[in-house]
């Protein structure tokens, strides 16, 4: 088993004591007791049972302690997909929605082929045109057209290739003959 190189001092010790009493921040509070207690020699199991973090996180916040200090050990996350989009902006969204089929928007150049549904598709680059917003994830768009007040269907098993003319003209000819 390897040795650890990593201990703090006394003044380490205090410091992050400190830190962590002063921040209200969950996260950034988990990091400092973490590497406070692997830094006093704790073992490793312990400090993910204590702070429920896995080995992987507690070793880079080491890092990012040794190299920047306390101030490394601040959450810096955004929140996610949810500060994207205002309250006022969501409701203009469910409005549009509500007004305006994807063929008005985008034309022929649609998810479905009658163009009259909201597919995730749709709605991510209707969110670009009207906001410039877009998220990474799926889910965000699911969750959007939930508070707009829409709900998942089926899609529409037509290709969108598919040229009507031309199955009227295959459905004539099988009806002649």
């Amino acid at each position: 088993m390897a040795k650890r190189n990593f201990q703090i001092n006394e003044q380490q010790d205090l410091e992050l004591r400190q830190a962590f009493e002063q921040t209200r921040d969950g996260p950034t509070r988990t990091r400092y007791q973490a590497v406070r207690l692997y830094g006093m020699g704790y073992r490793v199991g312990e400090i993910e049972a204590i702070t429920g973090c896995t080995r992987s996180s507690l070793m880079n916040w080491v890092r990012k302690y040794q190299q920047m200090g306390v101030a490394g050990l601040v959450d810096h996350r955004q929140g996610g997909n949810r500060a994207k989009l205002t309250r006022e902006q969501i409701q203009q969204v469910s409005q549009w929605l509500r007004e305006y089929t994807p063929r008005d928007l985008f034309g022929a150049q649609t998810q479905t082929s009658s163009g009259q549904y909201w597919t995730v598709e749709d709605l991510a680059r209707a969110v670009v045109k009207w906001f410039g917003v877009e998220w990474h994830s799926r889910t965000s768009y699911y969750t959007l057209f939930q508070q707009c007040g829409f709900t998942s269907q089926r899609t529409e098993k037509v290709f969108k290739s598919r040229r009507e003319h031309q199955v009227a003209d295959f459905e004539a000819q099988l009806e002649k003959n």
